[in-house]
């Protein structure tokens, strides 16, 4: 089972994210390369969640008859 994913963590340069484990940066135990995947924040932007595949999209005004 996964665990949930974290959406604005405290501090995101202190684990890896790159598996379900969650290591710390400096003992990483799956192998996942030398260095931590990083969270989508420290890429994009604390407003990460709202653009995207996963975005809310805007409500759209009703039509309205002319």
């Amino acid at each position: 089972m996964a665990k949930k994913f974290p959406i604005h963590p405290l501090h995101p340069e202190r684990i890896c994210w790159g598996c379900d484990k969650y290591c710390a940066a400096d003992a990483m135990q799956c192998g996942n390369g030398s260095i931590a995947s990083p969270h989508p924040s420290e890429l994009f932007g604390e407003d990460w969640m709202s653009w995207g595949l996963d975005a809310e999209k805007p409500a759209e005004p009703p039509d309205r008859a002319p």
